[in-house]
């Protein structure tokens, strides 16, 4: 059983965030593609945010409270964590300025090579090819790690 399963509130039931990563976490087990992905994920997180904002701010202001929705029916901590870090790529985002569609381009281009240079050490693709859902579940697998070691329960 994995980490992210031990933190469930009982034995006999697992939670649905807990099984999403888990089964993230079983195509994310080499190190250099763990270490890839925490730089690779808050990037792409930025970059996309970026992107909307750069086609209409209020599509971006859209697409996050839809986010928002998805981590609060998951976790109440996993909803709260990814707030605050949505307020600090909202400020990023606001202050590329004029700037914001062509950073966000590049970071969001950088970041997906990264990412794929990671899968293939692991040899394993990226799990967003299985479900679309795993684009909202990388950021909660970042977070599940460093909760561990922080001890925080979610």
């Amino acid at each position: 059983m994995s980490e992210a399963t031990t933190q469930s509130h009982s034995d006999a039931q697992v939670r649905k965030v807990d099984q999403l990563i888990a089964h993230y976490g079983s195509s994310h087990t080499h190190p250099t593609n763990e270490i890839i992905h925490f730089v690779a994920i808050p990037l792409i997180t930025l970059s996309l945010c970026g992107l909307i904002f750069a086609l209409h701010p209020w599509a971006a202001y859209a697409f996050i409270a839809a986010s928002m929705v998805y981590y609060a029916r998951l976790s109440g901590v996993f909803f709260i964590s990814m707030l605050m870090w949505t307020l600090a790529v909202l400020a990023l985002v606001h202050a590329m300025g004029s700037l914001v569609l062509t950073a966000s381009v590049a970071i969001f281009v950088g970041a997906w090579i990264l990412q794929f240079i990671g899968h293939k050490i692991e040899g394993k693709k990226p799990s967003f090819l299985e479900d679309i859902q795993y684009l909202w579940v990388g950021p909660l697998f970042i977070l599940s790690k460093l909760f561990l070691k922080l001890g925080i329960k979610w």
